[in-house]
């Protein structure tokens, strides 16, 4: 058995988004995740993913039961132009405002922007503002 390993954040294993329309989805996830440096894999007709991000038609096998409701997904971002830049590559392709570029009062530096996706999740962009990180991710090898 070849050896795999994965890269994983710190605290969320995965999410799956189903969606109505994979091509207008896998169009806005590459846009705002090129932005943010996360590459997409998959190239199936009913799912690709990203990182602990997997987004899926309501056909495909891995969206077995009732379908559920909106999502709200935050990506990390290295700082405030990544943000503004993500916030744009939404725009451009396909996603909606659902709160421009600014700071939110949650903690000071907390800074973010939020869209909608082509089915209506809110998916947001956060810079914590200056802070040091224990590890950047774990890898996970089998």
């Amino acid at each position: 058995m070849e050896t795999q390993s994965l890269e994983r954040g710190r605290l969320i294993d995965h999410i799956q988004l189903v969606v109505a329309d994979l091509e207008a989805s896998r169009r806005f996830y590459e846009a705002v995740l090129k932005v943010l440096g996360i590459p997409i894999g998959g190239s199936a007709k009913e799912h690709f993913w990203a990182d602990e991000l997997f987004v899926s038609t309501r056909d495909s096998k891995e969206a077995q039961g009732e379908l559920t409701g909106r999502h709200h997904i935050a990506f990390q971002a290295p700082d405030r132009a990544t943000v503004d830049a993500f916030y744009r590559a939404a725009l451009e392709n396909g996603g909606r405002d659902n709160g421009a570029p600014g700071e939110r009062p949650y903690h000071p530096g907390y800074y973010a922007a939020f869209v909608l996706d082509p089915d209506g999740n809110n998916i947001e962009a956060v810079y914590h503002g200056e802070a040091r990180r224990s590890a950047a991710s774990v890898t996970i090898t089998f």
